[in-house]
């Protein structure tokens, strides 16, 4: 029995030099270890050994056990910290390699012209309103004296979410709001996102970006107007830039006009931005009308306004020479890396 528990012993040594990876260490376990392995084997044949020598060779049989399971345990260790050591060295980090580059973020140049054209205009005196995207019927329409038969009340031309709420089609929303809650003098302008139903060209799109702005006090005139304006351009394009102003019809002024500004993308020559007028529209203005006076609150007889709206869009497109207007939501990074 000790020759063959010897020759035994000697066959699993053999066995475990031969184990190159950590799975054949179970099958090996399973080999020597198992029901129908050779040690269970050796347990049944100590039936027939003699009684008095049972418990000894027993107790030789179960150290063999014992080993045979601690060598596997053994071996099982060492192929796991093999390959542990082998997962670090591929993944180790060498600190004197220079690290990847973090490119910082930049602001959109739609976000960059409506900031500086904010921080114009609170220099000049007036305090900045917010109002929601989505409005009745009656700040965005009937309230600023819009007739009920007006083509931009049509679905052609505005966004409607049910029957007398939509998205807003102007900036002009703020007005009410701001005669409602404050006493003249009133000095506001209203930066936000507006929504309109047109077809989207080079021009034009389905959303984009307005500042309105309001002055209500006594005895303001046109030429107030004409001033802050004046001042305003000069302020935003750093240079006198040439400007012509057309008689216009706004049912919420009156009078109303348009306010055009050289194209500065070719230079007043005529171009695509410009519909070859040389002229791009960037902003409609006038006198408050009395009627919306009224609808805020104000008495007409002693209190007289002027509004303007203007497009930030266009604005940058006369900045930064851009030709259509559909390259601000198009994320080319070509064109935004440029900021």
């Amino acid at each position: 029995m000790k020759k063959k528990v010897s020759s035994l012993k000697k066959a699993f040594q053999e066995d475990l030099k031969g184990v190159k990876h950590s799975r054949d260490i179970e099958q090996l376990k399973v080999k020597y270890l198992g029901k129908k392995g050779p040690v269970q084997g050796l347990m049944l044949e100590l039936r027939t050994v003699d009684p008095e020598l049972r418990p000894r060779v027993g107790k030789v049989i179960n150290e063999l056990k014992g080993e045979i399971a601690h060598l596997c345990e053994q071996a099982s260790t060492s192929f796991a910290q093999a390959e542990e050591k082998k997962q670090f060295e591929k993944e180790k980090i060498d600190v004197t390699i220079p690290g990847k580059r973090h490119f910082l973020g930049r602001q959109h140049p739609i976000r960059i012209m409506l900031n500086e054209v904010i921080d114009i205009l609170i220099g000049m005196g007036f305090s900045v309103q917010y109002g929601p995207e989505i409005d009745s019927d009656w700040y965005n329409f009937e309230g600023l004296n819009y007739p009920d038969d007006h083509p931009a009340r049509d679905m052609q031309d505005t966004f409607y979410v049910s029957e007398h709420f939509l998205l807003r089609s102007q900036t002009s929303n703020v007005q009410l709001r701001a005669m409602e809650t404050h006493n003249p003098p009133i000095r506001i302008i209203a930066p936000g996102t507006v929504f309109r139903n047109e077809n989207i060209s080079a021009r034009s799109h389905v959303f984009f970006h307005q500042v309105e702005g309001m002055y209500i006090d006594r005895d303001v005139s046109f030429a107030d107007l004409f001033a802050t304006m004046e001042e305003f351009w000069s302020k935003l394009f750093k240079k006198s830039i040439e400007a012509r102003f057309r008689p216009s019809y706004f049912p919420f002024v009156e009078p109303g006009m348009e306010v055009d500004l050289k194209c500065t993308a070719c230079a007043g020559k005529g171009c695509r931005l410009c519909k070859q007028s040389g002229w791009l529209e960037v902003c409609g203005a006038g006198m408050v009308h009395p009627e919306v006076l009224k609808n805020g609150g104000i008495d007409p007889d002693e209190y007289s306004g002027y509004a303007w709206g203007m497009g930030i869009e266009r604005l940058a497109m006369l900045r930064y020479g851009i030709n259509d207007i559909r390259m601000f939501t198009e994320n080319d990074m070509r064109l935004l890396a440029q900021f």
